[in-house]
């Protein structure tokens, strides 16, 4: 009952700030929480549910902090969570470390639910903004032994990478569904396109279509937007570290190509 009164009384000041309906404001924070279609490792700059398809991990200004740097890998291929997001920087932004989040999860019964009920109750009931919620769910997952690090919680790897570019949405989607344009920063590699949902989604097979890649587009602002990837089906660790590495290179190209001076439009 508590629960469900601070849920209600958090879609009533939605409802006031944005004057949208009961069921919409509702809405609205329960997509929050829902876990993306893939999940995260880590990430950079706080990215929700609603505002793309996936939170996925950082290549620039790691856990939100400004010239920040990410940390190495483990011998695994990919760090755990706690060694990504450091306690006081956790501690700052959701107003508690590891340890309590852990220990108030454990209470919970945390070991017993799935991750979309992990990061749902992290939002609805302690107001965790989603991106945070997300990462609190992963780091918690790999300290129960739930999942290891680059691993999803069903059992498969992935590999992560996000960008924000200074450029408006619309152009940072054509970068991945236009074929001519995609060829400039994603060169030698041919996928086959799935589904393109302008300018919120991309998905396609990777080369020999072994592997799965899912995007997701947000505006942040008008002339600047996020490209998150997630890079699916993955065989394991090693394959998941590598292809990390190698769309932290190939965002990093995308970024300059859509930012210098000659700029496809």
């Amino acid at each position: 009952m508590t629960h469900q009164r601070t849920f209600k009384a958090r879609v009533r000041t939605r409802m006031a700030k944005t004057g949208e309906s009961y069921t919409t404001a509702r809405r609205q924070l329960l997509a929050r929480a829902e876990a993306a279609p893939t999940e995260p490792v880590t990430a950079t700059e706080p990215v929700t549910a609603t505002e793309a398809v996936t939170p996925a991990e950082p290549d620039a200004d790691p856990a939100g902090g400004p010239g920040a740097t990410t940390p190495a890998p483990t011998a695994a291929g990919t760090a755990e969570q706690t060694e990504r997001i450091s306690d006081a920087l956790l501690s700052e932004r959701t107003g508690r470390g590891w340890a309590q989040w852990f220990a108030l999860l454990d209470d919970w019964g945390g070991t017993e639910r799935t991750h979309t009920e992990i990061a749902r109750w992290l939002v609805t009931t302690h107001e965790v903004p989603g991106w945070w919620a997300q990462t609190i769910t992963v780091g918690y997952e790999q300290a129960r032994g739930l999942r290891a690090p680059g691993q999803r919680r069903g059992g498969g790897f992935s590999a992560a990478g996000s960008r924000t570019v200074d450029v408006p949405v619309e152009r940072l989607f054509a970068a991945f569904a236009d074929e001519t344009l995609r060829r400039r920063w994603l060169p030698d590699v041919a996928v086959r396109v799935r589904t393109a949902t302008a300018p919120r989604t991309f998905r396609a097979d990777w080369a020999d279509g072994s592997t799965r890649l899912v995007v997701g587009f947000a505006p942040v602002g008008e002339a600047r937007s996020r490209v998150a990837v997630q890079h699916e089906k993955l065989t394991g660790a090693e394959q998941a570290a590598e292809l990390k590495a190698y769309w932290r290179d190939r965002l990093a190209a995308l970024k300059h190509l859509l930012e210098s001076k000659g700029a496809p439009r």
